[in-house]
């Protein structure tokens, strides 16, 4: 007995056999111990009860015509099934308890193997543990695709959140009161102010912290990949749809998903992620079931949202779902009392990274640091340390090599054309408040084209 459940628990198990008698009986006694129990006699029905029912654990039979008790019946439907939902475990059954039998349906990927007349208490048992199993399996699989896809995101940075600054001392008050809950959180502010470290900082305080942690970054999906990535495709499905592939939000399910960049979807895209963040359910591209998510919502935008409502370019009600709290992160210019601590971590990670020893700043660098306008915040701060780091040859770095601009942002006096193009590019960085779609526009530039240049001249 101390394999039943104490319980109910609500995985969902279908049951698999012509004899009406057997499938009552097994019915009657799983059904004690597990909300979701079905059964079926006919097997050429099981792809269609599978897409329909998406169960945990199949009982199966090993032989359904009259008179064959070679087991092939059984063989065949398991493989079957595996093909059609890899992750479901299958137990087979049959009063022909062949030991080779057994072994080829172990095998070809079944659980376990029971003799008919079963005892409750071995059945029990063992659908236990293979549902116990197939949860551990889940469980792997969805580690190690997040795992995968926070290799992807270099955006996202495995690091706590610092600061001294009075500006940001009231966001990390509603940060501490916000996390515990599951309130949909919308940050705003300019690229590279940290949305994305305030994102994981939210997620390790809540209780969610346990389970995944997965970013998306909507500014640089493509839009012919939009569903695919975030809500999953079947095999076949499409041209390069080579195997089944769980979406973003489904690989998040009881975790959190941070949607970078959600002010640049297009209004079809986002009519799409209002269905799902309404009903809590994806459908994978080339599937006809609909699976059930439980996520926590964090989006991010440098974009005026609530300007673009009013313009029409941005869903109301979408807006409505993802800002139950808002959150407006300051500029690094607004908290200068972080960039000493700021650049000094980052200045420990870089060395540690090129094996450059002890390093530290001069005082008269980290006054320059202080100064500076950071147009680009966070991460122009981010690179400027890392390029002084690869830079120096000795262990204390100087003003000097920081190379930053002496004017800080004044106009070149020289007619040097790229000095001219970074003083362009950095003025209309600062016009637009490091809004990278509004300055390319002035720029007469593509996004694309601005992130380059960003890149060349470092802001």
């Amino acid at each position: 007995m101390d394999y039943f459940p104490t319980m109910k628990t609500s995985h969902c198990i279908l049951i698999v056999d012509d004899d009406d008698d057997v499938l009552t009986s097994a019915r009657l006694l799983l059904k004690q111990h597990y909300t979701k129990v079905h059964t079926c006699s006919d097997p050429t029905q099981i792809n269609t009860i599978l897409s329909k029912l998406q169960p945990d654990l199949v009982l199966l039979d090993m032989n359904f015509t009259r008179g064959v008790n070679d087991g092939k019946e059984g063989l065949y439907w398991l493989k079957r099934i595996k093909e059609v939902a890899a992750e479901t475990q299958v137990i087979l059954m049959t009063a022909y308890g062949e030991v080779e039998l057994a072994v080829e349906a172990i095998k070809n990927g079944a659980f376990d193997f029971v003799l008919k007349p079963w005892t409750n208490e071995k059945l029990i048992a063992t659908a236990s543990n293979a549902l116990k199993l197939g949860s551990q399996s889940k469980k792997v699989a969805q580690l190690e695709q997040t795992k995968t896809n926070l290799e992807e995101n270099l955006g996202l940075k495995d690091e706590d959140l610092i600061s001294k600054s009075p500006a940001m001392k009231s966001i990390m008050d509603t940060i501490s009161k916000v996390s515990p809950t599951d309130a949909n959180i919308l940050l705003l502010g300019e690229n590279g102010t940290g949305k994305s470290v305030l994102a994981m900082t939210i997620h390790r305080l809540s209780r969610r912290k346990s389970n995944p942690f997965i970013t998306v970054d909507l500014g640089a999906l493509n839009e012919n990949l939009f569903e695919s990535e975030l809500f999953g495709h079947q095999k076949g499905s499409f041209t390069d749809a080579k195997s089944d592939k769980p979406g973003r939000f489904e690989v998040s399910n009881e975790g959190s998903i941070f949607l970078d960049e959600i002010g640049n979807l297009s209004p079809s895209l986002q009519a799409k992620l209002l269905t799902v963040v309404q009903n809590r359910r994806v459908t994978r591209i080339g599937e006809n079931r609909e699976r059930q998510i439980d996520v926590r919502l964090i989006s991010a935008t440098n974009m005026p949202i609530q300007e673009m409502v009013g313009t029409g370019k941005f869903r109301q009600d979408l807006l409505y779902r993802i800002n139950t709290v808002e959150i407006e992160v300051p500029p690094l210019r607004n908290r200068k009392e972080d960039i000493p601590i700021l650049a000094n971590r980052f200045l420990k990670r870089f060395a540690r990274k090129y094996h450059k020893g002890d390093l530290y700043f001069s005082e008269e660098a980290l006054d320059r640091l202080i100064d500076y306008h950071w147009p680009g915040n966070i991460r122009e701060l981010e690179h400027c340390i890392e390029r002084a780091v690869i830079m120096t040859d000795d262990l204390e770095i100087k003003s000097f090599g920081l190379q930053l601009s002496e004017s800080n942002g004044a106009q070149p006096s020289g007619l040097n054309l790229e000095e001219m193009e970074k003083h362009l590019v950095n003025k209309a960085l600062e016009k637009y408040k490091g809004n990278i779609s509004r300055a390319a526009a002035d720029l007469g530039l593509t996004r694309a084209a601005l992130y380059r240049r960003m890149e060349k001249y470092d802001l």
